[in-house]
């Protein structure tokens, strides 16, 4: 859905909806008002030469809502977007967009934190997964994971490389038990069956070597476990 709001211009087309409340000596809706539009929206809050600017409160027909800063009248600044699926958005705005750093909340409980552009994730962030508990920090590019990254889990990461969204190229995997996996990631595409999508896309991991167990004892110095490290060589195909 749009989240840009109605247009509101103090002529002709304002005659059609309802408004109370200050205005300048043009005539034009000046401080603070409430606005019921042709639509049905409704605005709540700060005007400035006819135009919603300052603090106000849209509430759209369909159940959203946008509560924050307003400029020339589009969404600029700090605001809190709440869409009718119950998802929700709070953070900086810029002409109508997310822009800058935000947090969106989705309808299955995941969320991302990090920069937005132009309306989509874009920058350095970190995705929650609601269900697993997982989740995915480091770079986006137009909406999907690219270039450093990691996915941490529970008991263990993978630091590496990303492309469309999978990891690619050289990486590794960090275990809490102390050891690390090294190697690379590989797309492939996979024939599908008859009356399916003609491929898809399996990722494939190539272990180059791993890193020993650290013996550790209780008193034991751990910078002195991390010296005794080294790395082991292992068959480099599956």
């Amino acid at each position: 859905m749009s989240d840009a709001g109605s247009d509101e211009f103090d002529d002709e087309r304002s005659k059609l909806g309802e408004y109370e409340g200050g205005r300048n000596e043009a005539g034009e809706r000046h401080g603070a008002g409430k606005a019921v539009l042709p639509n049905g929206d409704i605005y709540q809050g700060q005007y400035e030469k006819g135009r919603r600017h300052g603090q106000g409160t849209y509430r759209f027909k369909n159940g959203a809502r946008y509560v924050g800063d307003y400029y020339q009248n589009m969404k600029h600044g700090q605001g809190t977007f709440y869409y009718p699926d119950g998802s929700k958005y709070e953070g900086s705005w810029a002409e109508n967009l997310r822009q800058g750093h935000g947090v969106y909340t989705y309808p299955n409980g995941d969320a991302y934190d990090g920069e937005w552009q132009h309306h989509i994730r874009h920058g350095q962030g970190i995705y929650h997964y609601h269900e697993t508990g997982s989740k995915y920090k480091g770079s986006w590019v137009n909406g999907k994971m690219e270039s450093a990254g990691e996915y941490i889990h529970s008991n263990h990461r993978y630091v590496g490389n990303f492309v469309n969204n999978n990891p690619f190229g050289p990486g590794k995997y960090v275990f809490d038990i102390g050891c690390e996996q090294h190697g690379e990631c590989h797309q492939t595409e996979q024939d599908q069956a008859e009356g399916e999508l003609a491929s898809t896309t399996v990722l494939k991991w190539i272990p180059k070597c791993i890193t020993g167990l650290t013996l550790w004892a209780p008193g034991q110095d751990s910078s002195a476990g991390e010296k005794e490290r080294a790395p082991a060589e292992e068959g480099a195909e599956n």
